[in-house]
């Protein structure tokens, strides 16, 4: 597999590379990428037959879609490519309107983001977190608005409750309005928690997944040991370098610590680190390669967002997609990395006596 073996986004006819292009990095100070960079890792990802490129409207303050568009303009490659944008988290402080799910918010936002983008629509536009305050309907009618009027082609959401996307994707189709396309969370071998509602709701109403995180802020390229454990609860500030390949983390951008707080460093995740080197030391491939050809052949993803700060980087990432887990290997990740068995999906799990009265029955899948 190759950056050229396309997918679509879910159940729609845009068709993304199963890596995309997160450009977080671009332009933010400390641990991102100065332009030159920028540019060079933008022209690496594309050359190599990617067409999927991810950005936010407060990622460096503007200056991750600003350098996009400029990167796009000089190389003429709009159309070739799929754009992706977000709004909701705030951009500024001083006015209730700077972020937010808000209508006005996603207005002002959105035609923003367009001037700094260079063009005059966006393919994939998320809402990048839910705010609590504003109803559902109002968001569904912001967004098919935007749709009609050509500013967007299609719409997700990020950082989400399922059963609040669950419920304006179900308005969406009870209305004849444009229904989202595809969810964008946090998943990795460390993270598995989307699998319990976002991608069963993903799976019944046509959304693909976009994880982002695939390398679980760096735990899983292997850089960290147990000597960790015990920094745990002081919730270390995580090194410039520490994506390893996969760019700095939502959480990272937002206050510059680990994001995932003490939870990252426990003896549960460090048995997955082991699992996964086990792996890797039997395919005789880099752990962070294993990790995301894991992510990314999982079922209900469409892409995964991958991100950088050197080009080698990004080309370690490619690589990921010439690998091929077979039977053993997978299982063995996946019982290491499984999920623990929670209130009430314990129940789902009885056997079909308990549920039907009868020893088998299996249930039609499309």
């Amino acid at each position: 597999m190759s950056l050229e073996n396309y997918r679509t986004l879910g159940r729609s006819g845009l068709a993304v590379s199963p890596l995309a292009l997160g450009t977080m990095t671009f332009g933010a100070a400390g641990w991102g990428a100065a332009e030159s960079i920028s540019r060079t890792l933008f022209d690496t990802y594309v050359e190599a037959g990617g067409n999927f490129v991810d950005t936010a409207d407060i990622y460096s303050g503007g200056q991750s879609e600003e350098m996009l568009g400029r990167f796009m303009a000089e190389r003429k490659l709009r159309d070739r490519l799929v754009v992706a944008t977000k709004s909701g988290f705030a951009r500024g402080t001083g006015s209730p309107h700077g972020g937010g799910n808000g209508k006005k918010n996603i207005r002002q936002s959105l035609d923003a983001s367009l001037k700094r983008l260079k063009t005059d629509y966006i393919d994939m536009y998320w809402i990048h977190v839910w705010d609590r305050t504003t109803p559902v309907e109002e968001v569904l009618e912001t967004l098919a608005s935007a749709v009609r009027d050509g500013k967007i082609l299609h719409y997700g959401f990020s950082n989400t409750p399922a059963w609040y996307v669950t419920r304006l994707a179900t308005l969406a189709e009870a209305h004849g309005l444009p229904r989202p396309i595809g969810l964008q969370y946090a998943y990795s071998l460390i993270d598995r928690a989307a699998e319990l509602e976002l991608l069963p709701a993903g799976q019944q109403l046509g959304l693909g997944m976009v994880p982002w995180s695939p390398l679980a802020a760096g735990l899983l390229t292997g850089k960290y040991d147990r000597s960790m454990l015990s920094e745990a609860d002081r919730v270390p500030a995580l090194p410039a370098d520490a994506d390893n390949g996969e760019g700095a983390s939502e959480g990272g951008r937002l206050s510059g610590d680990n994001p995932f707080g003490g939870m990252l460093f426990t003896e549960r995740n460090f048995a997955i680190v082991d699992a996964l080197r086990d792996v890797a030391a039997d395919l005789g491939r880099p752990m962070a390669e294993v990790a995301l050809a894991w992510v990314a052949t999982r079922p209900g993803v469409s892409s995964v967002l991958v991100g950088a700060s050197r080009p080698e980087q990004l080309l370690q990432n490619f690589a990921s997609l010439l690998i091929t887990l077979d039977g053993p290997h997978r299982d063995r990740l996946e019982a290491a990395s499984a999920l623990p068995v929670l209130n009430p999906y314990f129940i789902f799990q009885l056997p079909p006596e308990i549920r039907f009265g009868v020893k088998t029955l299996d249930a039609w899948r499309a």
